[in-house]
């Protein structure tokens, strides 16, 4: 089914069905939250809660935008409603449009066990070095690199213009070394996975939670 055949389903009383669009967008949502957050298990907490919003707010829904770009907004606004909470998003411009230095914009990160492991010593220097861009130049990257969207989507997504998706995509290009981004090619697709248990796990939990409201 389309997306709007669920969405409507769904409103009708069919929760059940919600399960579709979980599954179809649960590892783009980790995704983008994950380039804000850098910890998968607070990114894998925000998506619930992402879905659980979605769900509450799918009224809203309207269909002049993709449910996808819809609901890629809400994870990437619940994502940075947490580190904001957490006062941990730091500028990474100045007054005058230049990257800040990475000590005036450091964050704290953590790595996982799981994270180590992807595709081994290569991913998790991909997975490093995509960790160590500026927060909003690591979103971009995240949904035009490895999410593959194209660039009007990704601003829609974020709600940044079209030039200015352009220019952080750039510029994150240009923070990672030359030799690293050729390697990218097909091995980032499989870094930041969120598929089997951990998928079946937000689904289950977030279908409960609707189910009780």
């Amino acid at each position: 089914m389309a997306d709007g055949d669920v969405v409507t389903r769904v409103r009708g009383g069919d929760t059940g069905l919600y399960e579709i669009l979980m599954r179809r967008y649960n590892q783009r949502l980790f995704r983008v939250i994950r380039s804000v957050v850098t910890n998968d298990a607070e990114a894998e907490d925000i998506l619930q809660e992402a879905w659980v919003r979605g769900y509450e707010h799918l009224d809203q829904f309207e269909g002049r935008a993709s449910f996808s770009t819809w609901v890629t907004r809400i994870a990437f606004n619940e994502a940075l409603a947490r580190v904001r909470k957490g006062k941990r998003w730091m500028p990474l411009e100045n007054s005058e449009g230049e990257i800040m230095p990475e000590a005036d914009r450091r964050q704290t990160t953590s790595v996982t066990p799981e994270a180590q492991a992807i595709r081994g010593q290569l991913a998790g220097v991909l997975q490093g070095a995509v960790d160590s861009l500026p927060p909003l130049y690591r979103s971009v990257f995240m949904l035009r690199e490895v999410e593959q969207l194209s660039t009007s989507e990704t601003a829609e997504c974020l709600e940044l213009s079209e030039e200015a998706v352009k220019t952080r995509l750039f510029r994150s290009r240009a923070l990672l070394r030359r030799e690293l981004q050729n390697r990218l090619g097909p091995a980032v697709a499989e870094t930041y996975s969120f598929l089997g248990a951990r998928c079946d796990g937000v689904v289950a939990r977030v279908l409960e939670r609707i189910s009780r409201g």
